[in-house]
């Protein structure tokens, strides 16, 4: 009976220790585990803000941020999407917009980085040159308030109209026009729809997003905005959340020599880096 005891408890000792060795394997495996992702979900215009958010998901996911990208097909919900914490933040717009809807929806904002401009540029299927353009001529231009007073602006550096002096917030109407040697006629027209407007006007001011996106050479521009403009696109996110460890993240990677060399790649003259 001793025997039996002797080697009933050695057996239960064993038994232990397997059970034991089991537990310090699992330990040491989750140990060893890589430690969970942090999502991000980044709102996006689809050219070429998304592409390059896109372009830095590899680079996210080795600092261990989980980059998801959202792209709406009302890139104008982008603001509210973040104001009703859908996402995290957005990239797709300047701060004069910004500042524009900001004060009308009371949106509580901030900008965390600056990555690039998009020249605004001055596009036609009727005329090679503006001085082919005739009197009366039709010419569209975007018809919100930041975009509108940019593209007024560069059509006044160029030599077509002149505006009042003193233009306060950004913002222009063809009303605010003083002089206009041929007589334009100005069209107002959702940003989004500019590029197909083209074969009805004789000229148009578009965001270089949309010429990208309707697959037209930026280089067709009769002319452009100088690389110097202030209207560079912006990381927006919630105020107080701008020290989150992954927005940190975001702009590090958004603002890299490999994103600025990408873009210089990819885009040409169509996007500027502004970092």
């Amino acid at each position: 009976m001793n025997k039996k005891l002797i080697l009933g408890l050695a057996l239960l000792v064993l038994a232990m220790g397997a059970v034991a060795g089991c537990g310090n394997n699992k330990e040491g495996a989750a140990t060893n585990s890589q430690p969970a992702k942090k999502v991000l979900k980044v709102g996006a215009a689809v050219v070429p803000h998304a592409e390059i958010l896109n372009f830095i998901k590899p680079a996210l996911a080795k600092d261990g941020v989980d980059l998801e990208v959202v792209v709406l097909d009302d890139e104008g919900q982008l603001n509210p999407a973040l104001a009703e914490k859908q996402i995290d933040a957005n990239y797709f717009q300047h701060v004069p917009y910004l500042d524009s809807v900001s004060k009308e929806k009371g949106y509580q904002f901030t900008v965390t980085a600056k990555v690039h401009v998009e020249p605004i540029g001055f596009y036609s299927q009727k005329v090679k040159a503006t001085g082919e353009l005739k009197e009366g001529a039709q010419i569209a231009i975007p018809n919100n308030p930041s975009n509108e007073y940019r593209a007024l602006v560069l059509l006044q550096k160029n030599g077509l109209i002149k505006l009042k002096e003193d233009i306060p917030d950004f913002k222009a109407t063809p009303r605010d026009i003083v002089d206009n040697p041929k007589k334009l006629n100005f069209v107002e027209v959702d940003a989004a729809q500019l590029t197909r407007s083209l074969p009805d006007v004789d000229g148009a001011v578009i965001n270089t997003n949309w010429i990208l996106e309707a697959k037209i050479d930026p280089k067709s521009a009769l002319f452009r905005e100088e690389a110097d403009s202030p209207y560079a696109n912006v990381v927006v996110v919630r105020k107080g959340e701008e020290n989150r460890e992954e927005i940190k993240k975001l702009d590090k990677a958004l603002t890299s020599p490999e994103v600025k060399k990408f873009i210089q790649d990819k885009y040409g003259v169509a996007v500027v880096p502004a970092f």
